[in-house]
């Protein structure tokens, strides 16, 4: 059995991603950070920043 993921919230996933909050919440409204609802609450799954910050890397090498 693997472990669940850890869902962050939006301030710990600022924190990690060193941006504001209106970037984070731009990235879930563009779709390019996948998040979801518990109980009225934004959380982001730990690997999707993970995710993310890879394809960030991955389009910065291309460049």
């Amino acid at each position: 059995m693997t472990a669940a993921p850890e869902l962050l919230t939006v301030t710990e996933t600022m924190a990690r991603l060193k941006v504001g909050r209106t970037k984070v919440y731009d990235l879930i409204r563009t779709r390019r950070l996948p998040s979801l609802k518990v109980g009225g609450c934004r959380r982001i799954p730990d690997y999707a920043v993970r995710d993310f910050i890879q394809s960030q890397m991955e389009l910065g090498e291309a460049a």
